[in-house]
C-alpha cells in the first residue's frame, strides 16, 4: 500500500497543509454541507490546494475507517518517512524516546506535545511499542505529519549512540532523587519515557546518564505518560527560555 488513511477534521486539515496535492484522495461526507460548516470548510480548503475531494457515504467513511473517529472526513496520505538514527540532528536538540509505549493514543498524544513544544525527533523500539496505526494519527491531532520519527533496534543500543554523540539522556523515573528542574536542560538533551504500567527498563536505565523525576506533592504520584512528557518538554522550553 503507497499511502496511509488520515481520519479526523484536525488530522485531515494538517494533512493537507503538509501534502497538498500528494494526497491520493480527500474524502468528506456527502450531507455536510446542511449538517456541518467545519467540513465545508475542510473540502474547500483541500481544493485550494488542490488535493482531489470526493463526497461519500457516512457508512463509506466508517467502513474506511476501522472504527476510528472520523468526523466525516478521511484522506489518503503518503506513507510517513521513518529516519534512522544518524539521520536526526542533534546541535541543542531534544528527542523524546519511548520505551515500549504501547497504548496508540498515548503515542499518539506523545507526538503532539514533542511537535508542539519542538523536539526534534521522537524515537522507539520497533518492538513491543504501538504501531503507526490510524488511532495514532488520530490522537496526535494531526501533528504526525510534521514530526520526524525514528524507530530503532535497539533502544538501550540507541541512547548510548546518542550519549556518545553529546547528548545528555535523561530517563523520567517516579524514584529517583532528582527533580527534573535541577537538571541542565539547555544542553542537547534525550527525554526517555517509559510505559505506564512497568515504567523504564533496567537496560534502558543503565543506558542514561541521569534519572530525573517529575516533582508531585499533591496526593497522586503519577500522570498519565503523555502528560508527563509535556511537563518534561515544557520544562526543556522553560529553562532554554523559548518565546
Amino acid at each position: 500500500m503507497n499511502h496511509r488513511v488520515v481520519c479526523g477534521l484536525q488530522p485531515v486539515r494538517e494533512a493537507v497543509r503538509v501534502h497538498a496535492k500528494k494526497l491520493e484522495r480527500v474524502l468528506v461526507e456527502v450531507d455536510a454541507r446542511q449538517q456541518s460548516p467545519q467540513l465545508e470548510a475542510l473540502a474547500r480548503f483541500a481544493r485550494d490546494q488542490g488535493a482531489h475531494v470526493d463526497r461519500v457515504t457516512r457508512a463509506e467513511l466508517d467502513r474506511i475507517a476501522h472504527g476510528v473517529r472520523h468526523q466525516g472526513a478521511i484522506a489518503f496520505a503518503p506513507q510517513l518517512a521513518i529516519h534512522s538514527l544518524d539521520q536526526i540532528p542533534l546541535d541543542a536538540g531534544v528527542v523524546v524516546a519511548l520505551d515500549e509505549v504501547q497504548d496508540p493514543q498515548n503515542f499518539g498524544a506523545v507526538i503532539r506535545s514533542a511537535v508542539a513544544m519542538g523536539a526534534t525527533a521522537v524515537l522507539w523500539p520497533e518492538h513491543r511499542s504501538a504501531p503507526l496505526s490510524l488511532a495514532t494519527f488520530r490522537a496526535s491531532a494531526g501533528a504526525i505529519e510534521h514530526a520526524t520519527l525514528c524507530r530503532v533496534a535497539s533502544l538501550p543500543h540507541a541512547l548510548g549512540e546518542l550519549g556518545a554523540r553529546g547528548m545528555s539522556v535523561i530517563g523520567l523515573d517516579a524514584g529517583a532523587d532528582l527533580p527534573l528542574h535541577s537538571a541542565n536542560l539547555t544542553d542537547p538533551v534525550t527525554l526517555v519515557v517509559g510505559a505506564e504500567d512497568k515504567g523504564l527498563r533496567k537496560t534502558v536505565k543503565r543506558a542514561c546518564s541521569t534519572l530525573a523525576r517529575l516533582p508531585m506533592p499533591g496526593a497522586i504520584g503519577s500522570l498519565n505518560l503523555s502528560v508527563a512528557v509535556a511537563i518534561a518538554l515544557y520544562e526543556v522550553v522553560r529553562q532554554r527560555g523559548a518565546s
